[in-house]
């Protein structure tokens, strides 16, 4: 019996237990996910407000990256033998502590460390969170709960970032973290009242967690995160300069386009739970292929103004639909040590955003177009998808 299945509860826990415990956690990924995103559009005001320039302030976003990165195995690793619902109350802390102390902040040097401080717990809080979510639902239903936790990072997109956008705008950037301070206290009640006591997972311990990495599978997995989403990465990146120049709009319709993304995401993530607890395997197929479609698709039809809105829409939604059937992939691929597999899914997705981002940028340097990075972005998403059918193929050799 694997170490999730062994941490289920002895005696389930009630529909609405669940249904709020799970909801405790998404507040938490929305706080994560608002002062993520929220950055970028507060990034002149941080310039300002530390005196340097706005691509050196750009470093302040890396610095956070680099947190997700490197706090993911570290933090899960040394805490194996930690309870779950103790440690993600204990990385909700942390996260809290690293954007308050952004608010204090006086130069740019203490904010680049504050940044990577609010970074660390970010992947591992999430990859907790979906051990937890899985732990308290039927087997079948697991897409759906995990799901229902990244939920909250996708609604971010939708209302926590312009809102902590215009509260920085309005009032100083610092109000970003204060907001995000708030959050993340009201994640930590939440979940010290609605989350079942669970014990630590039997046996664990870091030699346990550690060796999820001797797993091909799990790499193979984490490389489908790194090397398909990229793809949904050089699109966002760039998607200002291709609304503009290509599409046509004016950057005051810019928060429409960027909201409409966001709405995409929260559909994406909502079907991408259900068609994950149909087929782990299958849904990723499904959706790296869809994905490259619509990336082609996309390239070919945003100069026509109605087509970027439905296709900014679709690309939001397929690369969102991803996230649960990867999540859930790194369960399956990491007996004895889910939690560290799981939080290595945000490092991969990170490096994701490094891949594509540049990438991306590479193409347009080249002077191939705004179009540029979304043809690359599908020729990521077709390597995706040979790296997800090899990691398929073994699976099926293996059983044999």
């Amino acid at each position: 019996m694997s170490l999730l299945k062994s941490s289920r509860q002895t005696k389930p826990a009630s529909p609405n237990v669940v249904a709020w415990a799970i909801l405790s956690l998404a507040i938490g990924g929305f706080g994560i996910g608002t002062t993520e995103f929220a950055m970028m559009g507060l990034l002149p005001n941080v310039a300002d407000g530390v005196g340097v320039s706005v691509p050196t302030a750009g470093h302040v976003i890396s610095a956070y990256a680099l947190g997700v990165v490197v706090g993911a195995p570290l933090l899960v690793a040394i805490s194996a033998k930690m309870p779950r619902k103790t440690l993600a109350l204990a990385l909700m802390a942390l996260f809290t502590v690293g954007n308050l102390l952004s608010v204090f902040a006086q130069d740019y040097s203490t904010l680049l460390v504050t940044r990577f401080i609010a970074g660390l717990p970010h992947g591992a809080f999430f990859g907790v969170a979906a051990v937890l979510a899985a732990s308290m639902v039927a087997p079948t239903k697991r897409g759906r709960a995990i799901s229902m936790v990244m939920m909250g990072l996708s609604i971010a997109n939708v209302l926590g970032v312009p809102l902590a956008t215009y509260v920085g705008q309005q009032f100083g950037w610092r109000w970003l973290f204060v907001l995000v301070g708030i959050i993340g206290v009201v994640t930590m009640v939440c979940m010290a009242i609605f989350i079942p006591a669970q014990k630590a997972l039997p046996g664990a311990s870091l030699r346990k967690e550690i060796s999820a990495l001797r797993r091909g599978q799990v790499w193979l997995t984490l490389l489908v995160g790194v090397v398909g989403f990229g793809g949904f990465f050089a699109v966002y990146t760039y998607v200002a300069n291709t609304m503009t120049d290509v599409a046509g709009f004016s950057a005051g319709f810019l928060p429409v386009i960027v909201g409409l993304y966001g709405v995409g995401m929260v559909v994406g993530n909502y079907v991408g739970g259900r068609i994950a607890d149909w087929s782990v395997m299958g849904s990723i197929y499904l959706v790296m292929g869809f994905i490259a479609a619509m990336l082609v698709l996309y390239a070919a039809t945003v100069h026509i103004q109605w087509m970027a809105l439905v296709m900014i829409f679709v690309i939001g939604a397929s690369g969102a639909m991803l996230i649960p059937s990867l999540q859930t992939r790194l369960l399956d691929v990491s007996p004895g040590a889910p939690t560290l597999a799981s939080s290595l899914n945000h490092s991969a997705l990170n490096m994701a955003n490094a891949l594509g981002a540049f990438v991306g940028g590479l193409v347009i340097t080249w002077g191939w177009g705004f179009t540029a990075p979304a043809m690359v972005g599908a020729v990521l998403a077709v390597l995706g998808l040979g790296i997800a059918l090899l990691s398929g193929l073994l699976d099926k050799s293996s059983n044999k």
